[in-house]
């Protein structure tokens, strides 16, 4: 945080919640043991019937934000995090179906002093089988991206999808060029000075272009792989599968459409879109 920065101090949580049901209360247990600060949680709800938000919103520390409608991932945590004043000078947007290790949140404060122009802090992720998810990767380019995507199904080891997902090696502390958005550490000042995440992106790839504009705002993305969270995944988009999917290919879409303007780029985009449609006509039939 610089020296004039008007925020303060204070750490605030922001989790999205959509039929999160059990996993939401597990999240907030473990996120006790997380760190020794007192935090702000605020649970953006959009449509959920199943009693989950209302019994957090019983804890001292919890405030319930009723959205009414989905609105999506980004736009959900927009609305959190603008619930939470400029006291809370570090944000914390997380997936509500995670289970936070012991100390982890403050191994991720800790690291934010030994980065001074780190704007998002991304800790190590475990799935549910022990699996390390790779969280920190590089951007989505053409060549990455067709490559990923045509192969990353029927060969997960292809190049493409290991030079995409930074997969090789011992993971190490270092600047990415993304991190996941299932669980950031961010500095207020970094994503109130890009405008946080995106609207437009309903789901997926919004955290892709938080951290792109986040580089180019001159913050960096750092991973702390000495600290970690597991994600149990899933609860929520398992609802609707196909409905997520559809909206992955549409934010992969938008994305690589808003960095590649022109005349000269429309043939590839259209190729793209093309190409993006019969992959979710295969994966959904």
């Amino acid at each position: 945080m610089t020296e004039d920065s008007r925020y303060g101090d204070e750490l605030g949580v922001v989790t999205v919640t959509y039929f999160s049901g059990d996993t939401l209360e597990r999240f907030l247990d473990t996120l006790e043991k997380a760190t020794e600060r007192q935090v702000q949680v605020v649970v953006a709800d959009t449509v959920s019937t199943d009693g989950a938000p209302e019994k957090a919103a019983k804890r001292a520390n919890v405030h319930l934000l009723s959205i009414g409608e989905n609105v999506g991932y980004g736009t959900g945590c927009n609305r959190g995090v603008a619930e939470l004043d400029d006291s809370h000078g570090w944000i914390v947007i997380a997936n509500p179906d995670l289970e936070w290790e012991p100390g982890s949140l403050d191994a991720l404060l800790d690291a934010a002093k030994r980065w001074p122009r780190g704007g998002a802090f991304g800790p190590l992720i475990h799935e549910l089988d022990g699996t390390v998810y790779p969280s920190a990767r590089m951007l989505p380019s053409f060549g990455r991206g067709i490559g990923h995507a045509a192969f990353g199904k029927v060969w997960p080891g292809n190049p493409w999808s290991r030079q995409y997902r930074q997969e090789t090696g011992t993971p190490v502390e270092r600047v990415a060029e993304w991190l996941s958005g299932s669980c950031l550490l961010l500095r207020r000042e970094a994503f109130d000075s890009v405008g946080g995440f995106d609207s437009r992106y309903f789901m997926y790839f919004e955290d892709v272009d938080l951290g792109d504009r986040l580089g180019k705002a001159g913050w960096q993305n750092v991973y702390v792989p000495s600290t970690g969270v597991m994600h149990l995944g899933g609860h929520s988009t398992a609802q609707a599968s196909k409905k997520m999917l559809a909206a992955h290919h549409a934010s992969a879409y938008r994305y690589l459409a808003d960095r590649h303007q022109g005349l000269a780029w429309k043939p590839v985009l259209a190729a793209v879109k093309l190409g993006l449609a019969l992959r979710l006509k295969l994966e959904t039939r």
